[in-house]
């Protein structure tokens, strides 16, 4: 192999490891700083998260959105011209 294949070839490598660089660092944890600050305080948030259990008030639901729909203000025919 000729000195010209080999730098070529080491310059795709350069070139696939560039690329995929942030997912690599993701997968090997090798962030820091605020990048690694941010991460650690949204787990905190996410730890601190709760799943609200739902509830079958089809019927309340159903008022409310009449009541909703009523309270909207409309327009008379009159007022459109």
């Amino acid at each position: 192999m000729s000195w010209l294949y080999i730098a070529l070839l080491a310059l795709a490598v350069a070139v696939v490891i560039g690329a995929e660089w942030p997912r690599l660092g993701a997968r090997f944890e090798l962030r820091v700083g605020a990048d690694a600050r941010r991460r650690r305080e949204r787990a905190k948030r996410k730890a601190s998260l709760r799943v609200v259990p739902p509830t079958d008030d089809a019927d309340e639901f159903a008022a409310s959105v009449e009541r909703d729909l009523a309270n909207l203000p409309t327009i008379e025919e009159t007022d459109r011209r």
